[in-house]
């Protein structure tokens, strides 16, 4: 992917985990995987599972996501969710709030199955972009960002729910980068704020 491609032409993948913890280091698991795949402001299609990760969610996760162990009973293995959803992202930039977090998550899952990592130069965090082109907050949680755009959304920490989130803070700014730039977006504008 080259970066000065304008970001009209490219199709992004926005994408979300819910997890059994925060540290995958010490055996936390992906338990739901979602994204939207979009290009420009048209949605091309959705991916969303809960992943049965074999071992419990703990009770702060539970707190946060309100995914319990009897939703996860029947829920698909990551040997089978992780392929999917490889395929599903295949030539799309890959996009996530908070991306250190998520994609971490998602190249333990990747190396636990024998799956090359993804390394793409090209992962575009909207943490780091909002905290750019936004300074000076208190904070940078997802919803306290999406309440300082004046996006109605509310955050429910749920993965599908989140993503839909993060790609109408995606878009705010998108808008205040071009405003600022007064030209056409580039992939080099929104991964080098």
């Amino acid at each position: 992917m080259d970066k000065n491609t304008d970001i009209d032409k490219i199709e992004f993948t926005i994408f979300d985990t819910e997890t059994t913890g925060l540290e995958f280091n010490s055996g936390d698991r992906i338990v739901e995987l979602a994204a939207v795949r979009f290009k420009g402001e048209d949605k091309i299609s959705l991916f969303e599972s809960l992943i049965n990760p074999g071992r419990p969610v703990s009770k702060e996760a539970f707190n946060v996501n309100k995914i319990s162990a009897e939703m996860l009973l029947s829920a698909p293995s990551p040997k089978e969710v992780i392929p999917k959803f490889m395929d599903f992202i295949r030539g799309s930039c890959l996009c996530s709030y908070n991306a250190g977090f998520d994609l971490g998550f998602l190249n333990n899952e990747l190396r636990l199955l024998g799956i090359d990592e993804i390394k793409d130069p090209f992962v575009v965090d909207i943490l780091k972009m909002a905290r750019r082109t936004i300074s000076g907050l208190k904070c940078y949680p997802l919803w306290f960002v999406a309440q300082t755009l004046r996006i109605k959304i509310k955050q429910k920490h749920r993965a599908l729910s989140d993503v839909e989130l993060t790609r109408e803070v995606f878009y705010s700014l998108q808008s205040i980068v071009k405003a600022r730039i007064n030209q056409p977006l580039k992939l080099e504008n929104i991964i080098n704020i």
